[in-house]
C-alpha cells in the first residue's frame, strides 16, 4: 500500500490558509490506510488547490499513477506548473513516466531535457534512456548508457547497458562478458549477478549457470543472510544434479555445504566407502541413530563375502530398530535374515511391520514372498510375487531368481 510522507501533518510551508486542511489531511490518511487509494488521492488533490502546497500533489500523483490514471496526472500537473516548489522534480519525474505511458515520447523527452539542465542525475539519464528505448531508439539508449556507466560505474547503469545489448541490438556475448568482468572485480553480491545468471540461463548455458550460482554460494557463505543463502544454495544444487552427481559430489566435498546430501550422493553413485567414512564420521559427530542404520546398509552392501559381516549388520539393526520404527530399515533387517536362513520367521515379522507402514511397496512384498518361499508356504508365496512381477517384470536378476524358484515351488 501507497504510504503517505511523514512530513504532511507538518506545516512547514508557507501557502494558502486552509481552515479544513487538518481535517482534510486525517480524511485522506485514513482512506489511504483502509486502501482507498482514489478517494484519499482525490482529496489530496483538493488540499494541493486549496493550499498550493504541492506535497499534497506528489501525494495525490503517487496516488494516481498506481491506478494508471496517467491522463489525470497529466493534466493535473501542466495546469499548475508555476505553483510547484519543493517537490518540483518529484511530480516531473511521475509526470514524465505518465507521458511514457500514454506514447507521448517527444513531449516526455523535452521535459526530462530540462530536468537535466537542472540535476544531471543517473536517475534523471536513465529516463532519457528508457524514452529512447520506448521508441526503440536503441543505438542511442546504448550510447547513452555506455556514457552512465563509464562515469559513475554503477550497477543500474550496467544493467540498463547489457539489457540493450542483450535484447536489443544482438550482442549477447558482448552483453555477458561485460557482466562477468563486473562480476570478477566486484563479487556476486549484487543485482549484476542476478541479471547474469537470467542471462546464461535464457541461453542455456549450465556452466555458467553453475560459475555464478557458486560465485554468489561463496560470496555469501560468511553472512548472517540464511535464506537468501539457503535459497541459492538449493538452487545450485538443482543445477550441479542436472549436469551430473559428480558435479555435486565435487562441490559439496569441496565446499563442506551439507554432509548429510553428500551422503546421499556417495550412496547414490555407489562410493560406498567414501560414504561409509562419511556415515560413521556423521555418528560420532551427532549420534543420530540413523546414520548406524546407514553404516550398517554400508557395511553389508561393501562386503565382498556377505556372511562375515552378518553378525555385525544385524546388531546395528537391532539397535536401530529399538530406537526407531522405520519400515526401510524393518525390510533390510528382514530380508537379510530371510536370505541367509537366519531367523525366516523374525525376518517375516520385520517385513510385515515394514507392509503395515507401505503395503502397496513392491520391494518389501519380494521380501515376504521369498520369506514364505523359505518355509514352504509356495501358496502365498506365489500370489505376492505375482503381483511383484505383473507389476514391474522379471528384468531384474533377483525378481527372477525369486519368481522362477517359487513358480517351481508352486507346481
Amino acid at each position: 500500500m501507497q504510504q503517505p510522507d511523514n512530513n504532511l501533518i507538518k506545516t512547514n510551508f508557507k501557502y494558502k490558509v486552509y481552515a479544513q486542511e487538518d481535517r482534510d489531511i486525517l480524511f485522506a490518511l485514513e482512506y489511504l490506510k483502509n486502501g482507498n487509494q482514489k478517494d484519499s488521492s482525490l482529496l489530496f488533490e483538493e488540499l494541493f488547490l486549496n493550499t498550493l502546497n504541492d506535497e499534497y500533489l506528489l501525494e495525490s500523483v503517487k496516488l494516481k499513477f498506481a491506478l494508471k490514471e496517467y491522463e489525470n496526472i497529466v493534466n493535473l500537473v501542466e495546469s499548475n506548473k508555476e505553483n510547484l516548489k519543493a517537490n518540483e522534480d518529484s511530480i516531473l519525474k511521475i509526470y514524465i513516466l505518465s507521458l511514457l505511458q500514454m506514447n507521448q515520447y517527444e513531449k516526455a523527452e523535452i521535459e526530462i531535457s530540462k530536468l537535466l539542465e537542472k540535476d544531471e542525475s543517473e536517475a534523471n539519464f536513465e529516463l532519457l534512456g528508457n524514452i529512447y528505448i520506448q521508441r526503440a531508439e536503441f543505438v542511442k539508449a546504448k550510447e547513452l548508457f555506455e556514457r552512465l556507466y563509464e562515469e559513475k560505474k554503477s550497477a543500474n547503469a550496467l544493467i540498463s547497458l547489457a539489457n540493450i545489448m542483450f535484447y536489443d541490438t544482438n550482442e549477447k556475448q558482448k552483453a555477458t562478458k561485460l557482466l562477468q568482468t563486473y562480476v570478477t572485480m566486484n563479487g556476486c553480491k549484487n543485482i549484476v549477478c542476478s541479471k547474469l545468471l537470467k542471462f546464461y540461463e535464457e541461453e542455456n548455458n549450465l556452466d555458467g549457470v553453475i560459475l555464478v550460482l557458486k560465485r554468489t554460494y561463496y560470496d555469501f557463505q560468511e553472512s548472517n543472510e540464511t535464506e537468501t543463502r539457503n535459497k541459492i544454495y538449493n538452487l545450485l544444487m538443482f543445477y550441479l544434479e542436472k549436469k551430473g552427481i559428480n558435479e555435486a559430489i565435487a562441490f559439496l566435498e569441496e565446499s563442506k555445504a551439507n554432509d548429510k546430501k553428500l551422503l546421499s550422493l556417495y550412496r547414490d553413485n555407489k562410493q560406498y566407502e567414501k560414504a561409509y567414512f562419511l556415515a560413521n564420521k556423521l555418528y560420532e559427530k551427532s549420534l543420530n541413530i540413523d546414520y548406524l542404520a546407514q553404516i550398517a546398509i554400508l557395511e553389508f552392501e561393501m562386503a565382498k563375502d556377505k556372511r562375515k559381516v552378518l553378525d555385525s549388520v544385524i546388531k546395528k539393526f537391532n539397535d536401530v530398530l529399538t530406537v526407531l520404527d522405520n519400515h526401510v530399515y524393518q525390510n533390510y533387517l528382514g530380508y537379510i535374515l530371510i536370505d541367509f536362513d537366519i531367523d525366516v520367521k523374525k525376518g517375516i515379522m520385520f517385513v510385515k511391520k515394514a507392509l503395515e507402514k507401505a503395503p502397496n511397496n513392491l520391494a518389501y512384498i519380494d521380501s515376504l514372498a521369498w520369506g514364505q518361499y523359505k518355509l514352504k508356504d509356495c501358496k502365498n508365496a506365489y500370489i505376492n510375487m505375482k503381483k511383484v512381477v505383473d507389476t514391474v517384470g522379471t528384468e531384474e536378476e533377483e525378481i527372477r531368481i525369486h519368481w522362477e524358484k517359487i513358480k517351481e515351488c508352486s507346481k
